[in-house]
């Protein structure tokens, strides 16, 4: 393993960083974006100089499916409209690997396609799942990516309490896509990804 972290001791501080942002006060955070069933805030992120972004919608499916949808798996690519591959590139256990994905480019390709590793975990969450990722170093890089670097960031699914066949889910992004980018050119692309992201699930998960 590349020099990475202890995966047991990475995994641990990951879902403390995350159950931090999701312990926030509402009245930190800023609408960015909002749209019928999905609202888009952000604020100041503490690990770059960009944002943190929450997300949060209604999904019509049980926790499982929607976690499975979105954890790195068979499922994501066919999905994600963002994303053009995803490989794992190391396994610790069930819940837990290191993936390597690539994007598409955005915005009529001011940002250009981007390469991201990440170690992720997949973990219970009250009566749902949460399900997060980091980037880590990895050496080998190819040319004609853009490495970009995800700070930690993950997904809270829950069962409604009136519905436990849909489900609340709550994202935490602060991606840093690095390269000669404006900054304000990723938060426009970052808050409509985001409401995208839910459309896509959402239609994902009605055709399984």
């Amino acid at each position: 393993m590349e020099g990475l972290p202890d995966a047991a001791v990475l995994a641990t501080r990951l879902k403390n960083t995350l159950l931090q942002y999701h312990s926030i006060e509402d009245d930190k955070w800023r609408v960015a974006k909002k749209m019928k069933d999905v609202t888009i805030w952000r604020k100041p992120s503490e690990e770059f100089n960009g944002y943190l972004f929450k997300a949060q919608g209604v999904i019509d499916d049980v926790v499982n499916n929607v976690i499975d949808h979105i954890r790195p798996g068979p499922y994501r690519l066919d999905w994600d409209s963002l994303m053009t591959s995803l490989d794992i590139l190391e396994h610790f256990e069930e819940n837990c690997c290191v993936m390597r994905y690539t994007t598409a480019g955005q915005l009529w390709n001011i940002i250009s396609p981007r390469e991201f590793v990440d170690f992720s975990y997949t973990v219970g969450y009250k009566e749902g799942l949460l399900s997060c990722g980091v980037s880590v170093d990895w050496s080998e890089k190819r040319s004609e990516f853009v490495r970009g670097y995800n700070h930690p960031c993950g997904w809270f699914c829950v069962p409604l309490k009136d519905n436990p066949d849909r489900s609340l889910l709550t994202g935490y992004i602060q991606t840093d896509l690095r390269g000669m980018i404006p900054q304000s050119a990723v938060d426009t692309a970052m808050a409509s990804t985001l409401i995208s992201f839910y459309g896509d699930l959402q239609k994902a998960l009605q055709k399984t």
